[in-house]
């Protein structure tokens, strides 16, 4: 498991690339991650233990400027520092935190409970399965 040892700063992470996960109870915790973990199966060790790496900066860096853990600090500093990461200077930690923002992203909207509060309706039929039930196009 890549995300257990890490969990807590993911989910920080998470709840700020996504408010809306905020509101997650434990299954909906344990499906986002779920989610990722599956996504993350195939890829090299390297990759794995490089995600750990990341996560475990962003937890430790804010103490440099904040003199607090990334975990502790308020929605909105958590919001700037992940916001100074997307567009860092350094091209490896804007590839990194947009790899990771990908995953947070896939975990939270892939459940089933995300698509159906954002009114997402496909079907593995297409459109002549929504057109048949009458729903608009």
């Amino acid at each position: 498991m890549v995300l257990a040892p890490i969990r807590e700063t993911f989910r920080a992470i998470a709840t700020t690339v996504v408010p809306e996960a905020e509101r997650l109870d434990a299954a909906g915790w344990a499906e986002l991650e779920r989610l990722v973990e599956k996504m993350l199966e195939p890829r090299p060790a390297a990759i794995k233990r490089q995600l750990r790496i990341l996560i475990r900066a962003i937890e430790i860096l804010p103490l440099l400027r904040r003199g607090s853990r990334f975990t502790r600090l308020a929605a909105p500093d958590r919001a700037r520092f992940l916001s100074g990461l997307e567009n860092a200077s350094v091209l490896l930690l804007r590839r990194g935190f947009w790899g990771l923002r990908t995953l947070v992203l896939l975990g939270y909207y892939a459940r089933p409970e995300a698509g159906r509060a954002i009114g997402y309706r496909a079907d593995p039929r297409g459109w002549e399965a929504r057109e048949a039930s009458g729903a608009p196009v």
